[in-house]
This record gives structure tokens, C-alpha cells and sequence, in this order.
């Protein structure tokens, strides 16, 4: 499982680091740190984190379609 948290939109709301304490965390006030390819055992953990992050800063498992380059159509 990929985890990567758009840090320019996450609002430090802390969410990941309450529902899935292993792979979010947060340093103080304001440092956020993330596991970026957390154990599938806390696969479950991660999905609720992802889904309680009020401002959907966390992603999981799209950087490969949103990156991936478009296919090319037949000639």
C-alpha cells in the first residue's frame, strides 16, 4: 500500500495520527509524518484515516494512475 499526504493542503487536523497511530504522526505542532508504505496489516486502520481527513490530503494508491502517462490512441 502507497501513502503520500499532500502536505500544501493537509490542515494539521490530526486525524491519521488518532485512527492509524502507526503510520501518521504527528511532531509537536505542526510536523506531520507519515509512514509511506505502512504494513498491510494496518490497511484497515489507514482507510479510516484517509476517509476522516476532512480535507482529503491523504492518498492512497493513486500516484500511479495520476501520474501514469495517457495511452496513446490507434492511428
Amino acid at each position: 500500500m502507497k501513502v503520500v499526504v499532500d502536505l500544501s493542503r493537509c490542515m494539521g487536523h490530526a486525524q491519521g495520527a488518532f485512527l492509524a497511530p502507526e503510520a501518521f504522526r504527528m511532531h509537536g505542532e505542526e510536523a506531520r509524518v507519515y509512514a509511506p508504505n505502512p504494513d498491510d496489516a494496518q490497511r484497515d486502520q489507514v482507510l479510516r484515516a484517509v476517509a476522516a481527513c476532512p480535507v482529503q490530503a491523504v492518498l492512497v494508491g493513486q500516484l500511479e494512475a495520476r501520474h501514469a502517462p495517457a495511452e496513446a490512441s490507434p492511428s
